[in-house]
């Protein structure tokens, strides 16, 4: 009865599950985590070693996958969004500078240095940076160092949601109290919430973009893993990550109008590859033991720590510097321990929750909603992935 389409049914109930717990729990436990939890007690009890090989998600999820999603990203980046948003992206930069600069400083001091390597991307980042630094170290021959990038990537957010709100929750007291003795919301202010989630502009008029009756499903992976090649070729060239290049080049393709905006999700392809790669990295799980997670969880909650206070300390320097709320900007560093959507729904909910009326509500929506997105966008998107990129080398 066991054969590749049950592995197959058996990986998307496991994913389905952590989302089922996610939305249950209001995103308090992250839908990653709970997955992650339950494919490890199965590996430990009753699920096959070889599932989501079994279910032919690898090595789709390694390799075919992840480019194409990160070319992706470089789609839906909005630059104009980046601009107005500058002194958000500043203090993300200067913040995960800060969390780096602590864990390299420290950690070696107190763990190997091979997860070291593996586990700062995955803090910086989401799940992109997780599967190129598993997969690196993988190669490395540091099966330990892999396990922990993912375990990295699964729990962090058990350090960002709660410490994100309680800033939110604080920069929301002092906004309601600027906003309750006189100030209202500006119509710029209210554009904001509008522009910060709009895609790029349609690049259809661009120098490389193709009559719309060209762009089919086919035609758009088809240039995507076109632009993931030559990120390939030219990370080989350089010597930096090919998953760099392909950010960076989605970014100019993007513009140049030889890819659209959003394009997997225009060619309906975007779920069935994150679904690919969530289970390739889940699948780096078989090989933890309950002894090698017991190894591992006292280092990983003391890379969290440093790194977070480092992050702490930049981000209120930067804060000072460009006269902005710490409790925001630290939020705003926060995003690199979730990022999107999870950014999104801790700040509606804040916002609802504190909230007297609805004119309140806008109020701190736009005073917080823009920044947030940005800084998901600046740590788990763009920054994350470029770092990982490096730190594929130093193993």
């Amino acid at each position: 009865m066991y054969n590749f389409l049950s592995a197959f049914v058996i990986c998307g109930i496991v994913v389905i599950l952590g989302e089922a717990i996610s939305n249950l729990t209001k995103a308090w436990v992250p839908s990653v985590f709970a997955s992650a939890c339950i494919l490890l007690v199965g590996y430990w009890t009753v699920l096959p070693y070889d599932l989501v090989k079994d279910s032919y998600l690898i090595p789709f999820g390694a390799t075919i996958a992840i480019y194409l999603l990160i070319v992706h990203m470089g789609t839906v980046i909005s630059l104009q969004t980046l601009i107005e948003q500058w002194k958000t992206v500043v203090i993300c930069l200067v913040g995960l500078a800060g969390m780096t600069a602590a864990v390299l400083l420290i950690c070696p001091m107190l763990m190997d240095w091979s997860m070291v390597v593996a586990g700062l991307p995955p803090l910086t980042g989401g799940i992109v940076a997780a599967t190129i630094m598993q997969q690196a170290a993988t190669e490395a021959g540091f099966t330990t160092a892999a396990v922990f990038a993912i375990s990295m990537y699964c729990i962090q957010g058990f350090a960002g949601y709660p410490l994100t709100a309680i800033c939110m929750k604080y920069e929301g007291k002092r906004l309601l109290a600027e906003y309750r003795s006189g100030q209202r919301v500006s119509t710029s202010e209210m554009d904001a919430i509008r522009n910060v989630t709009a895609l790029p502009k349609d690049t259809s008029n661009g120098v490389l973009a193709l009559p719309e009756s060209w762009n089919s499903p086919v035609m758009t992976l088809t240039k995507l893993a076109l632009v993931g090649w030559l990120s390939a070729m030219v990370g080989g060239w350089t010597g930096i990550s090919g998953a760099v290049w392909a950010l960076v080049f989605g970014v100019i393709f993007c513009s140049l109008g030889f890819l659209e905006t959003d394009a997997l999700h225009r060619c309906n392809s975007f779920n069935i590859l994150m679904f690919a790669l969530t289970m390739f990295v889940f699948d780096g799980l078989k090989d933890c033991t309950p002894q090698m997670l017991e190894s591992i969880l006292v280092p990983m909650v003391e890379m969290i720590v440093v790194g977070v206070a480092g992050m702490a300390v930049l981000a209120w320097v930067v804060a000072k510097v460009l006269k902005q709320s710490f409790a925001l900007s630290f939020a705003n560093c926060l995003t690199a321990l979730y990022g999107f959507p999870f950014n999104a729904i801790i700040t509606e909910a804040t916002c609802k929750a504190m909230a007297k009326t609805k004119e309140e509500n806008d109020f701190l929506m736009s005073k917080m909603f823009p920044s947030m997105i940005v800084g998901g966008f600046v740590t788990v998107t763009i920054t994350s992935v470029i770092i990982a990129g490096f730190f594929v080398n130093l193993f």
